[in-house]
């Protein structure tokens, strides 16, 4: 069960990490004009926010498991 809430938490963290470093790239490239920069920042952010939303998933699961032990 601890290893569940160890991967949602590494999960979490690390969509929170690539949303955080997406949000830099895509307002860094608005800054300079690089189109091609702040696709690649606003990709980078969707993927952080799906890994956020996975880790929540796998949150969520752990704690069902645990209440039906």
């Amino acid at each position: 069960m601890g290893d569940m809430k160890k991967a949602a938490t590494k999960t979490k963290a690390a969509g929170a990490k690539n949303q955080a470093a997406g949000a830099l790239k895509e307002g860094a490239a608005k800054l300079t004009g690089n189109k091609s920069g702040e696709a690649e920042g606003k990709a980078q952010k969707a993927a952080g926010k799906a890994q956020t939303k996975a880790g929540k998933a796998v949150d969520k699961a752990a704690d069902k498991v645990r209440d039906r032990v």
